[in-house]
């Protein structure tokens, strides 16, 4: 009936079939009981792949680190450490160590992204963490990761994730109601 499928969850009965499958099974008990954020750390740590729940909300933001630019690199271990919150251009390229235009160019050929497209992958990141494991308010973790106005926030969030906050609350949180999954 299923034999073409690695993991079989009926809601209260989770199943798998051959002999490495014991890790997906793993790592699937411990995203619905503690969220797709824990999963995937615990993936990263146990160092295997992890099909995530939660990459049908965008792909949880994974950032390029082993481009060979120092500065670049430096700027990211400041902005993974600041959160990402407050930072202006200006104080991105003075960390570098780099002029504004040369920081801008040198950024997007190492990252793929714009710095103010990076530093919003990382606080929608730890907006997801929070809205997974906190019961906070929606504004209350808008404002936790550097967002001033929570209506920016949930465009923001949106476009990232394809869900409003609440929306990917209400299907990832902590608590959040166990779907079911019938043939």
């Amino acid at each position: 009936m299923h034999a073409d499928k690695p993991i079989i969850d009926d809601g209260d009965i989770i199943t798998t079939a051959g002999l490495m499958a014991w890790s997906e099974l793993g790592l699937r008990m411990v995203d619905r009981l503690l969220g797709p954020s824990i999963a995937t750390l615990t993936a990263r740590f146990l160092v295997i792949e992890h099909s995530d729940s939660a990459q049908q909300c965008g792909i949880n933001f994974s950032p390029v680190l082993g481009h060979g630019d120092g500065a670049v690199l430096k700027v990211q271990h400041w902005l993974q450490s600041t959160g990402a919150v407050d930072v202006s251009v200006t104080e991105m390229a003075h960390c570098a160590g780099l002029e504004e235009r040369t920081f801008l160019r040198r950024f997007r050929a190492a990252t793929g992204l714009k710095p103010t497209e990076y530093c919003q992958h990382l606080r929608v990141g730890k907006a997801r963490e929070m809205l997974e494991l906190t019961n906070g308010t929606v504004d209350h973790i808008a404002w936790t990761v550097g967002y001033q106005d929570p209506s920016a926030f949930r465009a923001t969030f949106k476009k990232i994730t394809g869900l409003a906050p609440s929306e990917y609350r209400n299907k990832f949180g902590v608590g959040a109601p166990v779907v079911v999954a019938r043939p």
